[in-house]
């Protein structure tokens, strides 16, 4: 079965590489043009790019799926079926009806919940207790086409969306493996996802990042695990920005203001709303390397009621 792969960011990773390790011909890879990342500000392949370097792929990056010119080339590629796995991409009519197998997509959630680009950091800012992977048929729509595929994993109380992430890579990885033999088998029976349960994961944006203290100590502590480590929950102290790495709910009643802070034999604590208080564990000051609250302490004198904005 010869496969065009679709991909980009870390997460595709793994499953680029388990199609390759179990024997499957990629016939090309697609994967977003190269960026400028990281402090040096150099032009750097995408994670999918290097692997596929790597392994001796042949890689595409078309700046337009729609154009005549990508067309023709996924129709010269003629691939049995086309595998994507966070490409980044909506894939037109014109290609989805390319492969005689159709186009197959591992989205990281339990369809149809949290469609979009961020169902890990969603799930845990949400409070989930479970999520999962998905292998579907891809139609037109945002991750609306017919499930073949699902496998759910617990959310652990302190996972950050960084853990997960590689978590559901590994599962995502599987599951595509189990769902192309599947369908070389023919047994797979497509399923209609039940639109009266679809939930939305948008692109998070750094306006999400400002904590407000009069939310719940839990609440607070999902949006620390879920934004860790990719924008990282944050508040002003002292007219300076912190930023929040881990956390853990306390299991004290505190009836102070919100917002307020408590250092007690080197922890340092904040009242949140609904009279709980949440314990931080790892924090950024501003300017500053990632840090353990004692060691913010030691450096920073916290004076009593002083609080987050």
């Amino acid at each position: 079965m010869k496969i065009l792969f679709m991909g980009t960011p870390d997460f595709a990773v793994k499953s680029l590489a388990k199609l390759h390790e179990d024997g499957y011909e990629i016939s090309a890879v697609f994967t977003q043009e190269d960026r400028i990342r990281g402090r040096g500000n150099k032009l750097s392949p995408s994670p999918v790019k290097t692997m596929s370097n790597e392994l001796g792929l042949k890689v595409y990056h078309p700046r337009s799926l729609k154009s005549d010119e990508t067309i023709e080339l996924v129709k010269k590629i003629n691939p049995d079926i086309i595998v994507v796995v966070a490409y980044g991409k909506i894939l037109p009519k014109e290609i989805l009806d390319i492969p005689p197998h159709g186009c197959v997509n591992i989205h990281a959630s339990l369809l149809p919940k949290y469609r979009g680009a961020a169902p890990i950091q969603w799930a845990i800012i949400n409070g989930e207790k479970e999520t999962g992977v998905t292998s579907m048929l891809m139609d037109v729509g945002m991750d609306t086409g017919d499930i073949l595929l699902s496998r759910k994993t617990p959310i652990a109380e302190d996972e950050t969306s960084a853990d997960l992430f590689i978590r559901l890579a590994d599962l995502g990885a599987d599951l595509l493996i189990e769902t192309i033999k599947a369908m070389q088998k023919g047994v797979l029976e497509p399923k209609i996802q039940d639109e009266s349960q679809a939930t939305y994961a948008p692109m998070l944006d750094k306006s999400m990042c400002e904590i407000d203290w009069e939310m719940s100590a839990q609440q607070i502590n999902n949006l620390i695990r879920g934004l860790s480590p990719f924008f990282c929950a944050c508040s002003k102290l002292d007219g300076k920005r912190v930023r929040f790495i881990e956390s853990e709910v306390s299991e004290s009643a505190c009836d102070l203001d919100a917002g307020e802070i408590i250092c007690k034999d080197g922890s340092l604590i904040v009242a949140c709303g609904n009279d709980s208080a949440l314990e931080i564990k790892m924090l950024q000051a501003e300017g500053k390397k990632a840090m353990d609250s004692e060691a913010y302490l030691l450096g920073n004198k916290i004076e009593e009621g002083n609080k987050f904005e």
